[in-house]
């Protein structure tokens, strides 16, 4: 019975880090994305728009290698 309370505290304490670690990921991404639209006007649709041009360019380079 003990060493399952054991096992079941440290999974406990591992999911707890990783779920703390995302919600704070997740609230910066959101800030920086606020204050980019605010700021700047940038949407974040602009900034996925961005993101599919940039892995597109990636991959016609590795493509021409």
């Amino acid at each position: 019975m003990i060493p399952t309370l054991i096992l079941a505290w440290i999974v406990f304490i591992i999911v707890w880090k990783v779920l703390k670690a995302t919600i704070s990921n997740a609230l910066t991404i959101a800030a920086i994305l606020i204050l980019l639209n605010i700021g700047f006007g940038i949407t974040p649709q602009d900034i996925w728009n961005q993101i599919i041009n940039f892995a597109q360019t990636v991959s016609q380079i590795n493509l021409g290698k």
